[in-house]
């Protein structure tokens, strides 16, 4: 497994282990909101905040660095597809790096098998997107992470593409507040040095709009 030095690693835990993280994160977290000056231990509203962010990050918003990648089954490819296999409008949700704000968009998947190729279902697609995703990291680096899997599981492809088009908080509500879209693209293979199936990759993700 890919260590994801530039995506904060990736670790499974226990659930033993998972619980005892989310009460030390509770706990540190509960110290940063007293820092900022909340008095958030007579709010009503904000008395379970700290561990409501601890198993937050540990279950849902970082699951991806917690847990095993997913098992991902290929089949040899017994009909000798050679089209283009694509799934669009994966839901992607996950948070930047550098201010821990959410980013939600969507990815595109695609590969081209070969009849002596392997292939594998397409809600494995998903799941791929799924466990990159739920990590604190840049979405440069989550387009790269999920071409590189699916590139490894679809073994003998001849080109694999991934296109991801998110809204980002950070841009949203500090610095330069404004509503945006950030899309970022990793082609190779025939998707890099073919006009042909680059634009048929393209052309799926406008279909879809």
């Amino acid at each position: 497994m890919n260590k994801l030095k530039h995506a904060n690693g990736n670790r499974p835990l226990t659930e033993q282990e998972k619980l005892k993280m989310i009460e030390q994160a509770a706990e540190h977290y509960g110290n940063y909101m007293t820092a900022l000056g909340f008095d958030w231990e007579s709010d009503p509203n904000s008395s379970e905040t700290p561990i409501r962010v601890a198993k937050a990050f540990v279950n849902d918003l970082a699951s991806g660095v917690y847990n095993e990648p997913p098992k991902i089954t290929a089949f040899d490819n017994v009909d000798g597809y050679d089209g283009m296999v694509f799934q669009g409008n994966i839901k992607l949700h996950s948070f930047c790096s550098h201010h821990h704000l959410p980013f939600t968009g969507h990815a595109h998947v695609a590969y081209l098998p070969t009849p002596e190729g392997k292939v594998i279902g397409l809600s494995k697609l998903n799941r791929i997107v799924e466990f990159y995703a739920r990590r604190p990291q840049v979405q440069e680096n989550l387009t790269m992470q999920i071409h590189s899997h699916v590139d490894g599981v679809c073994e003998q492809n001849i080109g694999t593409a991934v296109m991801v088009e998110a809204d980002h908080m950070c841009a949203f509500v500090r610095g330069v507040k404004h509503n945006s879209t950030m899309k970022t693209s990793k082609l190779s293979g025939a998707f890099k040095k073919t006009a042909r199936a680059k634009e048929e990759f393209y052309n799926f993700i406008r279909d879809l709009k």
